[in-house]
């Protein structure tokens, strides 16, 4: 508590549905695979904003929670560990 009022920070709420969509957002744009409750910083910084520089930590891997990152995505398509096969699949070709 000392840390937080010395250094003047706030605290404010974001919903879950923010926080999935931040989760999203950092793991499309950015290629960082966090799990949900490390992408509320982003989410609140979305959404409220912010002046100046701002660091936002993440420090839980997507693994610890890889039910959501399921979740999030369309169906995984198997296919063979060869490039001719991950380009179909990817491409659609």
């Amino acid at each position: 508590m000392d840390a937080f009022t010395s250094s003047r920070g706030e605290v404010r709420a974001v919903s879950d549905d923010e926080i999935l969509e931040a989760y999203s957002l950092l793991g499309e744009r950015e290629g960082v695979f966090c799990e949900p409750a490390s992408a509320a910083a982003v989410a609140g910084l979305l959404k409220y904003g912010a002046e100046g520089r701002v660091v936002c930590v993440l420090t839980g891997h997507g693994l610890k929670d890889p039910t959501t990152a399921l979740a999030q995505v369309s169906p995984v398509m198997p296919c063979e560990p060869n490039l001719v096969d991950v380009e179909r699949a990817v491409l659609g070709s």
